[in-house]
């Protein structure tokens, strides 16, 4: 009787060393096919392994392989006369420069080992921040775009470690939560053979295709291990409190299986903090209801709250730790339109200003990476992709942008003034709507990209962030830093959940109410581009447990000027203008110039005194 085999388990998939032996699981529906392996220094081959059909399972062949190292070797699987990368490999062998053409036939994998692929990494008790979406202000950026230029003094520019070089920045800009483009291996040029007749590949300066998902992007390593500096940007990170969240794109065909496995192992294995899923098939609630993913952020297009936690999304099923946040493009073109000043917006305004969908998170942003960026989006009214070779017929041709008065870049005083304003306005309106705003880099301090929504294949001064511009545009990025810091300190500014529009509290006003020229009678008609909103403090307190101010902000989108009414204070409170997009001289009592926005706190008229006694001394000392 023959001895029966015996079968090895083919899952994990892929390559993985099991002491001086390696088991290879490769699906293929050839029947000819295995794996090379080759020399890692050198890339000569060392053998050549078929697999045969009593190591199939399925469409599933596996096999072990003894090697003398398993850290001195490289491999590759086939079929039949096809080499084929391994779409799960941890780290590929060399140093690969971004841009330069890459043939995916000749991508040999290595394994983690002594001194290779990050193996051994120092951890040192690293632990995810968890933030709370409502002390969120998330940051998306390329991570070679944003240190590549000279300009931003790094050492290792265009790297996951010129990124970590920026952690002090990014805290002085009150980012808490960063988004990277994809940061997982990908070609962004293939290497193919001239024909006749045919267009030279682009550059894929983004990444948005399928790639190797288990794998750091060795073009954004300074160094030969991608895996060490990846963990070590990761760790850096947490030690300075921010958190770190990857975007992945899924192209159509990816089971749930795979995408969770995938989402698991950069978890596991890198202790990033969160997944923004991109891609037409994403499954949302398999993802939301993983029990290893329960405590990590979890950004798309949206949630099914009742398949999630059940009907009415039961309050027994909802986790302490809210992961889950839609991310859409709703709030940008909304914000957009009220914010150049078109009919009958103010109402939809509104709505997203407060909306908070229940037992989830919701990132907001005028600005995204296919987008203009928020200087372009005050100084074009057309987009302007010429330089992308598709004569201007790419991206989106409705961005809902104004240019000022002159499209382009401008010396005109009145031109400029009137940008500055409306990035000032935009600022606010991102900043003091009660989700988590995200912004996308350079934003803070009028980045442009020449009028480009869409520059997918440039990897030069259009994509670069040129950081000259923080200082040209130093009084935008004082702004920027004032209003986050003031949403910080108030927590009304920033709740946890949606305002309900009502004085539950029964303390005579409400949490969140709408005004006009008259007090408590907002009006909304088509036509209106103005209007006041008060914010309750009872209704949030601050951390020394007191109720939080009130606030009333003034949102002229009009291009005349509008008058205001404010509620009354209770007795001693009188209200002050803290912040505003416009000059404080141009502010004649409640009447606020055209396309401008004021925020008032409610203060005691003691405080008012002391500042004044304080304005007096100082005058007096001067003389």
């Amino acid at each position: 009787m023959a001895k029966k085999r015996k079968q090895i388990n083919p899952y994990p998939l892929g390559a993985h060393p099991e002491g001086k032996k390696i088991k290879f699981s490769f699906v293929s529906s050839k029947s000819s096919c295995g794996v090379c392996l080759y020399d890692k220094d050198s890339g000569e081959l060392i053998k050549k392994v078929p697999f045969s059909d009593k190591e199939k399972i399925g469409n599933i062949f596996c096999k072990q392989v003894s090697v003398p190292d398993v850290t001195k070797v490289s491999y590759q699987f086939y079929e039949d006369d096809t080499m084929c990368p391994d779409r799960r490999a941890r780290a590929f062998a060399g140093k690969r420069v971004f841009g330069e053409p890459v043939c995916e036939e000749e991508l040999k994998a290595v394994f983690e080992g002594d001194g290779v692929a990050g193996a051994d990494f120092p951890w040192e008790g690293d632990e995810s921040p968890k933030i709370p979406y409502k002390n969120c202000i998330a940051y998306c950026l390329h991570v070679r775009g944003f240190t590549m230029d000279p300009s931003s003094g790094v050492t290792h520019r265009g790297t996951f470690l010129g990124l970590a070089e920026k952690l002090p920045y990014l805290k002085k800009s009150g980012i808490t939560t960063v988004e990277l483009q994809p940061a997982y291996e990908f070609t962004e040029l293939p290497a193919k053979k001239e024909q006749k007749g045919m267009d030279a590949p682009k550059l894929n300066y983004w990444g948005y295709q399928e790639g190797y998902y288990y794998a750091p992007k060795s073009g954004y390593a300074a160094g030969e291990d991608a895996v060490w500096e990846f963990k070590s940007m990761v760790k850096a990170f947490h030690q300075n409190g921010l958190e770190l969240v990857m975007q992945f794109y899924f192209p159509k065909g990816f089971s749930g299986e795979e995408i969770l496995e995938i989402l698991r192992f950069w978890v596991l294995e890198y202790h990033v903090d969160g997944f923004h899923l991109i891609g037409e098939e994403i499954p949302a609630q398999a993802v939301a209801k993983d029990p290893l993913l329960a405590e990590t952020k979890l950004w798309c297009q949206g949630f099914d709250v009742d398949r999630i936690y059940g009907k009415n999304g039961r309050e027994k099923n909802t986790p302490e730790y809210c992961n889950l946040a839609e991310y859409n493009d709703d709030y940008m073109y909304t914000m957009r339109r009220f914010l150049k000043g078109d009919e009958d917006m103010l109402q939809h305004a509104l709505y997203h200003q407060r909306r908070i969908p229940r037992h989830l998170g919701r990132i907001h942003y005028l600005t995204n990476y296919n987008t203009m960026t928020m200087m372009d989006m005050v100084s074009y009214d057309y987009k302007h992709n010429e330089a992308n070779g598709e004569d201007n017929r790419d991206g989106n041709s409705y961005n809902y942008s104004w240019n000022c008065g002159e499209e382009g870049i401008s010396d005109k005083q009145k031109v400029l003034e009137m940008r500055a304003r409306q990035l000032k306005n935009a600022m606010s309106l991102l900043l003091l709507s009660n989700s988590t705003p995200l912004i996308f880099m350079g934003d803070e301090f009028g980045n442009s990209q020449g009028g480009n929504n869409n520059p997918y294949c440039q990897d030069n001064e259009i994509t670069w962030l040129d950081w000259n511009d923080l200082e040209k545009h130093r009084h935008i990025y004082n702004f920027w830093q004032e209003m986050v810091a003031l949403r910080n300190v108030h927590p009304i500014l920033h709740p946890a959940k949606e305002l309900r529009l009502m004085d539950y509290l029964a303390c005579g006003y409400p949490d969140l109410s709408y005004h006009g020229s008259e007090a408590w009678r907002p009006e909304t008609n088509p036509w209106i581009r103005h209007v006041g909103l008060m914010f309750g403090g009872q209704y949030a307190g601050k951390e020394n447990g007191q109720a939080d101010d009130f606030f009333y902000l003034a949102i002229n989108m009009h291009w005349e000027e509008h008058g205001f009414a404010r509620p009354k204070l209770p007795e001693g409170y009188f209200w002050e203008p803290c912040i505003a997009s416009c000059p404080m001289s141009e502010i004649s009592g409640l009447v606020l110039p055209p396309r401008s926005i004021v925020l008032y706190k409610g203060v005691r008229s003691e405080e008012i005194s002391k500042r004044f006694a304080e304005y007096a001394n100082t005058v007096f000392q001067g003389e």
